[in-house]
């Protein structure tokens, strides 16, 4: 052989040995769920489907993922059929799960689902020493952009600089909706709509929020939604001058008008230039009435955080109807579900913007949203408040979620200011599940 052909045979093998490391080397370990529990925080929400209850699930090799969402009995039935299962299976345990019990589950069982999924995926980021976002293809953004429920200096968000969640502190109450909150954008909530949607820009958030409830208190909770369109078409014009030419504002009109108020709302805001126009008709009449409304108006349109599945959107997404999908974690069935729905999205353009969550599942969306290359903005209420049971949880600096490089989904949990509410040792086992000649699930 020449020298030569020598060396470069030499220097061909180093390199593929290089990026061909050993078998052993590149694996995960061999391991198995043997235990997952529940745990309520102090302001444990009891709306089934915002549900912030925290989940542990434990495994054989000393790794324990952290999760969020569901209640007690909902976490318990699923978790059964997990016990003394692979860890990192996450599709096959989420399509376990999915169809085991034979009736496809409603959304609160999808909460439930979706908070031990997402412990799944913090256990795979922890064994391979990775921040989840890098697990996933690494991030391609270098921050997600927030908005507020209720605007800074007061109501449901804060602003300020700081890391969410560095100190120990009292736990603060789950945001509320700017609709059921004075404080949430409404005249006379810690100074005008002007002010306050200035206050917000300037503190470094991406936009500022009004919904329905913006023009003024709602009388024995009556809603004319005849009467109350001008009188949010003249809060919007407040809101806007507040941002500036240059700033951005967005409206939720929470399901509260019927379409043809919707569309005369729409229409009359179109030359302020809202960043987006959210839940404009019932959730119910979404698949008819967002398709008409997309013909009619030039206001981007925003739907979903009542979602619970893909198969709730799939065709709003597909026909490009909607231009922001408010689906959130756990709400959609976890991280093995959410990766799916970006992926729907990305291919029809169609932006994220998660609607609030809990601080464990808000963790996880920055790292799956990082690397979302299609538009966010994430509603983001907790600012820079402590939570007493996650001395870790985000990076929050001036209106911004920053990811980060802890392993998982950076989440640190202290479990002294938790009540523990379910413990599951044992696997729940049905035959009301099949599989393929593969090895694949399908129903029975």
């Amino acid at each position: 052989m020449q020298r030569r052909s020598f060396l470069k045979s030499v220097t061909t093998a180093s390199l593929f040995a290089t990026i061909r490391p050993r078998q052993a080397e590149a694996a995960l370990p061999a391991a198995k769920i043997t235990r997952v529990r529940a745990y309520y925080p102090s302001n444990f929400n009891q709306t089934l489907a915002q549900s912030n209850a925290v989940v542990t699930v434990e495994t054989d090799i000393g790794i324990a993922g952290v999760g969020e969402g569901g209640t007690r009995d909902l976490i318990e039935q699923c978790a059964g059929t997990m016990i003394g299962k692979d860890p990192f299976r996450t599709e096959a345990l989420w399509q376990e799960m999915y169809m085991v019990w034979f009736y496809a589950p409603g959304r609160e069982k999808i909460h439930a689902l979706g908070a031990l999924d997402m412990a799944l995926w913090d256990i795979k980021g922890k064994a391979l020493k990775m921040p989840l976002h890098q697990i996933l293809g690494g991030a391609a953004r270098d921050f997600c952009e927030c908005y507020p429920t209720g605007g800074v200096g007061g109501g449901s968000g804060r602003g300020g600089a700081g890391r969410g969640g560095a100190g120990r502190g009292a736990t603060p109450p789950p945001p509320a909706e700017a609709g059921a909150n004075p404080a949430g954008g409404g005249r006379g909530s810690g100074g005008g709509l002007t002010e306050r949607a200035r206050a917000t820009i300037e503190a470094g958030y991406r936009a500022y929020r009004i919904d329905a409830s913006a023009g003024g208190p709602i009388a024995d909770n009556v809603f004319n939604t005849r009467n109350r369109v001008h009188a949010v078409v003249q809060a919007c014009k407040e809101v806007r001058e507040g941002v500036g030419p240059n700033g951005d504002w967005t409206i939720d009109l929470h399901q509260k008008f019927d379409y043809p108020d919707a569309l005369r709302c729409c229409k009359l805001i179109e030359d302020l230039e809202p960043f987006l126009v959210e839940d404009p008709t019932r959730e119910e009449q979404f698949l008819e009435d967002i398709p008409r409304l997309r013909t009619m108006t030039t206001v981007p349109i925003a739907a979903g955080e009542e979602w619970g599945q893909r198969w709730d959107f799939n065709k709003l997404v597909e026909n490009h109807d909607i231009d922001y999908n408010r689906c959130t974690l756990p709400n959609v069935g976890g991280i093995t579900e959410y990766l799916k729905v970006m992926g729907m999205c990305e291919t029809h353009v169609v932006g994220m913007v998660p609607h609030f969550t809990g601080p464990i599942s808000t963790a996880a969306l920055v790292n799956c949203l990082a690397t979302f290359p299609g538009p966010v903005l994430f509603e983001y209420n907790y600012g820079d408040r402590p939570i007493d049971y996650l001395p870790e949880f985000l990076d929050f600096r001036k209106g911004k979620l920053y990811p980060n490089t802890r392993p998982g989904l950076g989440v640190t949990l202290d479990l002294k200011p938790l009540k523990m509410v379910c413990e599951v040792t044992e696997g729940v086992r049905s035959t009301r599940i099949y599989r393929r000649p593969d090895g694949s699930y399908t129903h029975w």
